[in-house]
């Protein structure tokens, strides 16, 4: 591979659009073998693309992503494979298959394609079950363990990959306070001990500053703080980028930085202004994604629904950490979902509605909407006219048509910024 004794990851000047929303600006970070460093930032800030743009998953709209010196677009799919390993917020275990199985998986970029697991993979796979605490539930179904037992084997297949960059993706979630600190103890060990590279997207920052050799902190696409965590770390930074007050403390052991937050004695309504405005969206086949960005980026508490799962949409959403009414593609929507996404209409302050394509498996929704009460600000979000996009025989339009007499129609996202800004009184 070339660009050898170089960083093993380099974005330079890395920029990254969604249509209007730009989800990173002229980002440039370098990481090392042996290095372990953690993207922090709040949520829409720009961790999981950044993630995803080293992994090849997002193309670039200006700059470039390197991995060991090689652009990673250019990289074919089984050397990427084995050259980065991703473990993303949210992995699906599927089948109920056995836990060596499953680990196995990570084996695949290693092997000759059409055969079976070698005695090697079978060694690396139970050397990384035993080392995990699976040592005697190796052939348990993946579907009997807890959330934080598959998250912990989720990273089991992801060692199994054996590859000189780990990419971890809120690794984290789902972890008790115990295993959180394991887990990340071991990722330390392994950058430091074997030369690998990790980036690692983090949401706490005390944990970031106790393992991560170095923080990156981005905020809305930009990097706002680079460094170790006692360079890193203030009272000032978690203000400005979180919006939260907090008393900086130093471990007597180990020296290291760490914050305590404490609620801050500031009038309440300013400080509901200041984390935004509630507002649930309402799209569909990608229909809402440029929406959530721009909604998200403005520091407002954004939900969607109801969509399906691996909906474009819903992708934005679990990128961005956004509550979201999914249901299973290509199926109805269940009352249960309607249910949900009822109730995230009901705490929102407003009701946003995309451009979205209505079936007879969807048109729930809109009967939803219509039963809002009339003090609910909807807005609907490009040409209010469903003709081209009702595949429910008219009765899409004719519902649209009802809701749009009582909501406020703008053409694009920017606009919707421009209108939710102004009073109160203007939204209905």
């Amino acid at each position: 591979m070339t660009g050898a004794g170089g960083p093993a990851v380099r974005a330079s000047d890395l920029t990254v659009r969604f249509r209007s929303v730009t989800a990173l600006s002229r980002v440039s970070i370098s990481v090392q073998p042996g290095e372990f460093l953690a993207l922090a930032g709040p949520n829409g800030s720009g961790k999981t693309t950044f993630v995803r743009a080293a992994l090849g998953l997002v193309v670039p709209s200006e700059g470039s992503v390197t991995l060991h010196g090689v652009p990673v677009g250019e990289m074919a799919l089984d050397a990427r494979a084995r050259t980065v390993a991703w473990m993303p917020q949210e992995e699906s275990v599927g089948d109920n298959v056995p836990l060596r199985e499953y680990v196995l998986y990570g084996r695949y970029p290693h092997a000759r394609r059409f055969t079976p697991a070698s005695e090697q993979d079978r060694l690396v796979a139970d050397r990384v079950l035993d080392d995990l605490g699976f040592r005697d539930r190796k052939d348990v179904g993946v579907q009997e363990l807890s959330g934080g037992e598959r998250q912990r084997l989720h990273l089991g297949r992801v060692l199994a990959q054996q590859t000189p960059i780990l990419l971890l993706d809120e690794p984290t979630s789902h972890l008790d306070m115990g295993y959180q600190l394991e887990m990340l103890e071991r990722v330390r060990r392994l950058a430091h001990t074997s030369g690998v590279a990790v980036v690692a997207a983090l949401h706490d920052l005390n944990l970031a500053a106790r393992y991560a050799d170095r923080i990156v902190v981005l905020h809305r696409g930009h990097v706002v703080a680079e460094g170790p965590s006692s360079s890193v770390l203030s009272p000032a930074l978690l203000r400005d980028v979180w919006g939260v007050v907090a008393d900086l403390k130093r471990d007597p052991q180990s020296g290291l930085p760490y914050l305590i937050p404490r609620l801050p004695t500031v009038d309440p309504v300013a400080s509901e202004v200041a984390r935004g405005l509630r507002i649930h969206v309402v799209g569909g086949g990608g229909s809402a994604a440029p929406i959530l960005r721009a909604l998200a980026a403005e520091g407002h508490r954004v939900s969607l629904g109801a969509v399906a799962l691996f909906d474009t949409d819903s992708e934005v959403a679990v990128e961005l950490g956004i509550p979201t009414a999914t249901e299973i593609p290509f199926v109805p929507l269940g009352e249960e979902v309607r249910a949900r996404n009822r109730l995230l209409m009901a705490e929102s302050e407003i009701v946003v509605v995309a451009p979205f394509d209505v079936g007879p498996g969807n048109l729930g929704v809109l009967d939803d909407l219509l039963a809002l009460p009339e003090t609910k600000s909807v807005f609907l979000v490009g040409p209010s006219a469903l003709a081209p996009r009702d595949f429910a025989a008219g009765a899409g339009t004719v519902r649209l048509t009802n809701l749009a007499t009582r909501s406020r129609r703008v053409e694009d996202d920017r606009e919707l910024l421009r209108a939710i800004a102004s009073p109160p009184a203007a939204h209905g």
